[in-house]
């Protein structure tokens, strides 16, 4: 079972390119499923195995949610099974996904995103890269281990763009506002060293996604916001906002990333809820 298990998860790193994240997830739940199922041939895997394992997951009280990234797991294995050969017929075919609701994202309002962009007010690198760092994630709308992964070549400063790594190692180009950038240039022309990396630590090394988690909660603090705020917030915020003031869903699924246009759609719930209260309070008969 373990060595199908590493072989398909260096199926899953060379040729379909998913991110260490997504392997790791995919390693646990396949490393938990091997530990319930024991010893036995892999071709002795059957439905009712595979029904046992998951009401196992239930009665742990997992979330649907988990319970049903643990199936998608094991429906993607046995899929790669059934095409190299290993087994005949895939057990996990038949197995229901439980149904979920999917959660409306947080986002912040203009105003508090304006608030915590401005927060870094003095005039020491740390403020200077800050404020860069909050400016180009509101800006870009791009995940933070696209901003983490930013080098100095991947910024056009003439041309307000960035060249970004996604997810499956898709590389894409985002446009970014010239606030944006003249904050990126302050902070790349104050730093004491050159460096291949745009943002960098204490030590001159590339910040890493936890160390932006931690700036962003060190502000938050400081502004004494209520909210707990997170860098996905400001992705969140910068879709939310473009389509409030109009943008197009399809340009924004674009600039974000996303491969299908149902993953953005969520975001139209925000703006519909915005839609109505803008309606309430002006329609004479509502």
């Amino acid at each position: 079972m373990d060595k199908f298990i590493q072989k398909y998860l260096t199926h899953l790193e060379i040729e379909k390119n998913y991110s260490p994240h997504t392997i790791l997830n995919y390693r646990l739940d396949l490393a938990e499923f091997s530990k319930f199922f024991g010893d036995g041939a892999v071709e002795g895997i059957e439905y009712s195995t595979l029904r046992r394992f998951l009401a196992e997951m239930r009665e742990k009280n997992l979330k649907p949610r988990s319970v049903a990234r643990k199936l998608s797991s094991l429906r993607s294995f046995f899929k790669y099974l059934q095409r190299e050969k290993v087994i005949k017929n895939n057990p996990a075919a038949l197995l229901l996904t439980p149904k979920l609701d999917k959660p409306l994202p947080h986002f912040l309002s203009e105003a508090e995103a304006q608030q915590i962009i401005e927060a870094p007010k003095s005039d020491k690198i740390s403020d200077t890269r800050d404020r860069a760092i909050f400016e180009a994630l509101y800006s870009t709308g791009i995940r933070v281990s696209e901003l983490v992964g930013l080098d100095s070549d991947d910024v056009d400063f003439i041309g307000n763009i960035i060249r970004v790594m996604g997810k499956g190692k898709k590389e894409r180009m985002v446009p970014i506002g010239d606030k944006a950038l003249d904050a990126i240039k302050a902070y790349m022309d104050k730093r004491p060293q050159q460096a291949k990396a745009v943002f960098l630590n204490k030590s001159g090394t590339r910040l890493s996604d936890r160390s932006v988690r931690n700036i962003i909660n060190k502000y938050i603090l400081r502004e004494a916001m209520r909210q707990h705020v997170t860098p996905h917030m400001f992705r969140h915020s910068f879709a939310t906002h473009l389509l409030n003031r109009g943008a197009d869903l399809r340009a924004v699924q674009e600039l974000l990333g996303h491969a299908n246009l149902s993953t953005t759609q969520i975001y139209t719930h925000l703006t519909t809820d915005k839609l109505k209260s803008v309606y309430d309070k002006a329609h004479p008969r509502a």
